[in-house]
């Protein structure tokens, strides 16, 4: 009942749009100060692998395994791929535009900086994250979703007959 209303009811598209945009700012403006400010993860990474240790550790450690022995080598690799993550997550919530990859691309961050040991807005985030992926289509539909789920739809064959009418009216 409750997925219902959140990918087929006006009110909730109204709601999750205020929410994903609210998140596409922030994602955004904190990619783009990365972008801009020379950010370095070598830092956050070394300090998640010391959060590994002791009698409670707050970093599991298959996780700080990964760490050690692939993302710290590749710390360059991570200096560009977070900042630019964070940017196109954020300009893709903003504009309503792949929703429900630029989500799961989010949560896939948040969940890497929780795993790291970091709470911060992340588990928050994450919460908020789960119901803009529930809601699906419904979550983009005032944004570019409108038009390019259809598009994309009807150029790679799925539904060709059925093509989405972003002028349908919903609940």
């Amino acid at each position: 009942m409750f997925n219902n209303w959140l990918r087929e009811n006006k009110v909730a598209m109204w709601l999750l749009t205020v929410v994903r945009v609210y998140l596409g700012y922030e994602w955004m403006t904190h990619g783009l100060e990365k972008l801009t400010g020379g950010f370095d993860a070598g830092g956050f990474i070394s300090g998640a692998i010391a959060k590994t240790g002791g009698e409670h550790p707050a970093v599991q450690g298959w996780w700080g395994s990964f760490l050690e022995a692939f993302a710290l080598p590749n710390v360059g690799l991570f200096n560009v791929l977070i900042p630019l993550g964070e940017f196109l997550v954020g300009v893709g919530l903003l504009l309503g535009t792949l929703t429900t990859l630029a989500t799961l691309m989010a949560m896939v961050m948040n969940f890497s900086f929780l795993f790291s040991g970091t709470v911060s807005t992340n588990a928050i985030y994450l919460l908020v994250e789960i119901f803009l992926i529930v809601a699906g289509a419904n979550a983009g539909r005032i944004g570019f979703d409108r038009w390019v789920l259809p598009f994309l739809r009807g150029l790679f064959g799925k539904n060709k007959d059925t093509f989405a009418d972003p002028t349908r009216k919903i609940a």
